[in-house]
């Protein structure tokens, strides 16, 4: 009697094996190069005090937000394949689904920040929002460096808990909301000043984008 033969399917991973490999080593060379700044990035979460030191608007294009900004991509690219195949919507291992993504979130990101500056220049807020950008992008790179190590532990499990992702969310937007909180106590100042300015452009670039962009998600989806 012959046995049926069927095919083995062999999931290719080099490809994310490299990538983690090479955001990790850009991680270690940012810690190298910075190292004093990277200690105070690090504490980020439990005090504010390199918001305070680095709050100047030169520090948003240096080499340590832009190597950083290159692993928030990557990590953040990387939860939402790991998420998506929790869910059953898709495999973890479609390189091509995965460049989609960061590419999306890319542009997404960058768009959003040309859209902001336009919309600060139009109500004369400029320097106020450069420095709430840049703290934004501050909190936004910690979430990206913290779940980074777990998208590599997570890629190489089988049959991922749904209740992990759902978690991570759930912290990732604790933080996110202790960001905003440290921004407003920072710039309190210069808020209260420019307060129905200031409310426009929560509504309009911090409420508006996400909450569209839960909505084609969620009808896409549907």
């Amino acid at each position: 009697m012959i046995e049926q033969l069927h095919p083995r399917i062999i999931e290719n991973k080099d490809w994310a094996t490299l990538l983690f490999v090479v955001t990790f080593a850009v991680v270690a060379m940012t810690k190298s190069a910075y190292e004093t700044r990277f200690s105070e990035f690090s504490k980020l979460i439990f005090s504010d005090k390199y918001a305070k030191i680095y709050r100047d608007n030169s520090h948003m294009k240096n080499s340590f937000t832009v190597g950083l900004f290159f692993v928030q991509i990557v990590s953040f690219a990387f939860f939402i394949l790991l998420t998506m195949n929790s869910f059953g919507y898709a495999s973890k291992t479609d390189w091509v689904l995965f460049i989609q993504i960061a590419t999306f979130l890319l542009y997404f990101i960058l768009g959003k920040y040309l859209i902001e500056k336009i919309v600060a220049a139009s109500f004369n807020i400029d320097d106020f929002v450069e420095l709430f950008n840049l703290q934004k992008v501050t909190y936004r790179t910690y979430i990206g460096v913290l779940i980074l190590p777990i998208n590599a532990i997570l890629f190489y499990y089988n049959n991922i808990p749904q209740i992990i992702p759902l978690a991570i969310i759930g912290i990732s937007l604790c933080i996110s909301v202790y960001s905003y909180f440290i921004s407003i106590k920072t710039y309190q100042n210069v808020i209260i000043g420019k307060l129905f300015y200031f409310i426009l452009y929560l509504c309009a670039l911090e409420i508006a984008p996400y909450y569209f962009l839960y909505y084609w998600i969620a009808k896409g989806s549907a």
